[in-house]
């Protein structure tokens, strides 16, 4: 089959997380409040270090492209969910539905990436920090910054590619709180071998070489932390590393069981509940 989208379908239904008025309004009040706290918090980070020039080092400037990129996610998805509390099911047009899908896509494999560099910087300060000037230098802060977004943005591309060879010509619902893939290849009524497969694998892979190059760069970290005599240098090396740590175990654990498991080993409304975290 041709790339094209040969479908009768013309707009998606938003199921939503819930169907309970009662639970809507809370679940609308708490995502509601949620964002509203990430958007002002990573706004408030983008601000400080872009208008502090002693912060301006790639660690920082790291991290604030993370913020960036996670309100780019959250924006892209969170929106579409707050609508679904407040009417039962979201329509959302096709178009609509393939931006939502490769927005949150980029946002969400350009993270993973970012999340990577970050480590390797950690990396370089803690187990080289004499040559850190010269393995951090600019040049290759652009470049692991140029990977990042270019690496998002390729695989959107495969998603956006895969979507587009899927035939929908029955029902419309969407059993998610977002245009999520796995739920809109449930509704193709075309052979889905390949753009359920495609997908798959350009997002493990991207999931399988970050994390690979992390657990490396933490077991080198971890040999040059037991190395240390002081206590202070024990303390001060760990704390530099632990919420990096916590963010990439939350996120790549999350992304793993919903685009790399096995789609027959969960169900949708598991996806949906791990989606939102």
């Amino acid at each position: 089959m041709g790339t094209g989208n040969y479908t009768t379908v013309t707009e998606f239904i938003i199921l939503g997380l819930a169907e309970d008025t009662t639970v809507c309004a809370i679940l609308f009040i708490v995502f509601l409040g949620i964002h509203m706290v990430t958007l002002m918090g990573n706004v408030s980070i983008i601000t400080l270090l872009r208008s502090s020039p002693q912060l301006h080092t790639p660690k920082y400037l790291f991290l604030c492209h993370l913020a960036f990129v996670d309100i780019g996610y959250s924006s892209s998805v969170i929106p579409v969910m707050l609508m679904g509390f407040l009417r039962e099911g979201t329509s959302i047009r096709v178009a609509g539905c393939v931006a939502q899908l490769c927005s949150a896509v980029f946002f969400g494999s350009t993270e993973c990436f970012l999340l990577a560099a970050m480590a390797y910087d950690r990396f370089v300060a803690i187990c080289s920090p004499l040559l850190y000037s010269t393995e951090m230098s600019t040049g290759v802060y652009v470049q692991l910054l140029t990977v990042a977004y270019v690496g998002g943005f390729l695989n959107a591309c495969s998603f956006t590619i895969c979507f587009y060879y899927l035939l929908f010509c029955g029902p419309h619902r969407v059993n998610h709180f977002f245009c999520d893939f796995a739920p809109l290849v449930e509704l193709s009524c075309s052979d889905i071998s390949i753009p359920a497969v495609v997908p798959s694998f350009t997002a493990g892979s991207i999931i399988v070489v970050t994390v690979i190059f992390i657990a490396i760069s933490y077991i080198y970290i971890l040999i040059t932390i037991l190395k240390m005599r002081s206590t202070e240098g024990h303390h001060k090396a760990f704390s530099t590393c632990t919420s990096h740590l916590t963010a990439v175990t939350l996120f790549c654990g999350t992304i793993t069981f919903i685009y790399v498991m096995p789609k027959s080993s969960y169900s949708t409304d598991q996806n949906k509940v791990v989606s939102v975290f």
